[in-house]
């Protein structure tokens, strides 16, 4: 046992730029899912619709959308680091305002901060995820990887199950203010971090000086460069229907298991466990990285057949062993997916690529969100059979992943594989 965590433990301990990077996402990302609950909780006393509480989780999405090209495009032309920075102070701030909404009248503010919060962090995260490559080996990527998402999975399932005891029982207010100074935290971190950046040259900046130049060819570079496209589409494809699924669960929590925000908090623990333990399993069954791309499909149609298990069950118990299973599964392809993006992208086109990933999947997210939210709100379907239909959904995903992309992704590493055996030839 030891053994198998010493590669998280050295990394940690001897790698002190990536520990400052990886304590920033820590503190930030509990501050966020502690918080989560306390909107929904917002939405529900003010509201109680189901469309409304559909609709935050659209506009957070929509909002990452909308501003993840500029996003993309700032941080691969400015300092990373600063932009992060910034990013955490003016997050931390926002949260802050969530605490002026005391009536209905008001309840247009949650959207309005939710998207000003979702702008900054369509900065910060491709800037956190194109700086990992920068602050570690060739060695250490998928080790640091898999622990930011270890840490995600045990901060996400932490956050939300004291955040759903501490909305309940402190009020939203007291989370709020937890939330907000945990972005103040987060900024020192990145503030004593050294994050090596390669920055584009006076010809590229000159070039790429109007922004839509800039955007432009980077959705240009992922076009001309189907090896990274398959990876960039992963995360989309999958959240097309695991982002309806997850919503529900907050209906299910709430009109099924009759708990509320405490039967939320222990079904996303049990999200968060999953996608922390799913990396760790994932690549001791997939050891070759020329096997990820297949196995993003052989994971979708896992997920797919686990939350078909979880729309037909009534014990909480039971729906948080399967809603774990399922998101292994999604954490593993979140893990695969990123990497490969990380070793395929230069470090000018990072930035960019990851933004426009998150552009894919927060346009999935919301569309399948909004979908969902339409099914139930016009009773079209039943909570469970919505449910069994996006699982079936996923599942024909996956059939579809196996069969149309992956044999692509079977020439590109046979081709690599004799590009590689003729330059060796060659020297």
């Amino acid at each position: 046992m030891k053994n198998k965590i010493k590669p998280y433990t050295d990394l940690v301990r001897n790698n002190v730029n990536y520990r400052r990077l990886w304590l920033a996402q820590i503190i930030s990302n509990f501050g966020d899912w502690f918080g989560i609950l306390a909107v929904y909780a917002i939405i529900q006393k003010y509201s109680g619709s189901e469309f409304l509480l559909g609709l935050i989780i659209v506009v957070k999405m929509l909002s990452l959308a909308f501003s993840s090209p500029l996003a993309g495009y700032i941080t691969d032309r400015f300092n990373r680091r600063h932009l992060m920075f910034m990013s955490d102070i003016a997050r931390g701030i926002l949260v802050l305002c969530f605490i002026l909404i005391t009536t209905a009248e008001l309840l247009w503010l949650a959207y309005v901060i939710t998207a000003l919060q979702m702008v900054f962090s369509a900065v910060f995260e491709p800037a956190k995820t194109s700086s990992i490559p920068n602050v570690t080996s060739d060695k250490e990527l998928v080790v640091a990887n898999i622990l930011s998402a270890a840490s995600w999975s045990i901060i996400f399932t932490s956050g939300m199950a004291i955040g759903g005891f501490a909305t309940a029982y402190l009020g939203t207010d007291v989370v709020f203010m937890i939330n907000g100074f945990s972005y103040a935290l987060s900024s020192v971190f990145i503030y004593r971090a050294n994050i090596p950046q390669k920055m584009m040259s006076s010809a590229e900046k000159k070039r790429t000086s109007n922004p839509l130049v800039g955007i432009t060819e980077g959705f240009r570079y992922l076009k001309n460069n189907s090896q990274v496209l398959r990876p960039a589409m992963a995360k989309g494809t999958f959240t097309m229907c695991v982002g309806a699924m997850v919503y529900m669960l907050i209906i299910i929590a709430e009109d099924v298991l009759m708990l509320g925000s405490i039967g939320l908090g222990i079904l996303y623990a049990a999200r968060g466990v999953g996608t922390g333990l799913g990396p760790v399993v994932g690549r001791r069954i997939f050891k070759l990285e020329s096997g990820w791309i297949r196995a993003i499909g052989f994971f979708m149609i896992f997920c797919g057949l686990m939350y078909g298990f979880v729309s037909s069950m009534n014990s909480i118990i039971l729906m948080s062993i399967f809603v774990m299973l399922a998101h292994m599964a999604s954490g593993s392809n979140w893990v695969f997916s990123t990497v490969l993006l990380q070793r395929r992208a230069p470090d000018v086109f990072r930035g960019r690529v990851f933004s426009i990933e998150w552009l894919i999947f927060t346009v999935a997210q919301s569309f399948s969100v909004m979908a969902a939210a339409l099914i139930l709100e016009l009773d079209l379907l039943t909570i469970r059979q919505t449910m069994g239909l996006f699982s079936g959904l996923l599942v024909l995903s996956g059939i579809a992943w196996l069969y149309q992309v992956a044999p692509k992704e079977s020439l590109y590493s046979e081709e690599s594989k004799t590009h590689y055996q003729t330059e060796k030839t060659i020297i």
